[in-house]
């Protein structure tokens, strides 16, 4: 068996893009920053969130049944920082400019692409839910850079100049 510690110095090596997953609705508004995201399928359009079940915004988001995955360009660093924190929701929000997607959900002005989505299914492994998302709709920017998660700190990815 595997230590837990040896397995989440090996996937500090696995580089990610930086997302603040929101959701709004019956339960309320809240968000969480999250690296644990990637696609399904094409076919119907889905991805997936992995959260822990003993975070504080999991009955929010378990209830309101829907989420937008914003993927953070460059210079949102700070941002991510405070969605991971302990901060409380109306200073996380109140940090940058949101408009509500089609499911309702906070969509986050400036990133790179913002997934709309309903969650269809959810499965339990471990200490998390995996949540599988159907999209609704999505928000495009190609003018800003990315941003990844790798080795324990943010990396930026500049898009190639035409």
């Amino acid at each position: 068996m595997i230590e837990k510690q040896i397995f989440r110095d090996a996937m500090s090596c696995l580089g990610a893009a930086v997302n603040i997953v929101t959701t709004d609705g019956p339960a309320g508004r809240a968000g969480f920053t999250a690296s644990a995201v990637c696609s399904v399928t094409d076919d119907p359009p889905t991805l997936l969130v992995c959260l822990n079940r003993s975070a504080s915004v999991w009955p929010i988001f378990s209830r309101n049944e829907a989420l937008c995955v914003n993927t953070l360009a460059a210079g949102h660093e700070a941002l991510s920082n405070l969605f991971g924190g302990k901060t409380a929701m109306t200073e996380r929000f109140s940090a940058a400019r949101w408009r509500n997607g089609a499911t309702g959900c906070p969509q986050l002005e400036g990133a790179i692409v913002s997934f709309d989505c309903r969650i269809s299914q959810v499965v339990s492994v471990g200490t998390h839910d995996i949540l599988f998302c159907e999209l609704v709709d999505l928000e495009r920017n190609d003018e800003s850079h990315g941003l990844v998660w790798f080795d324990r700190g943010y990396h930026q990815l500049m898009r190639p100049a035409c």
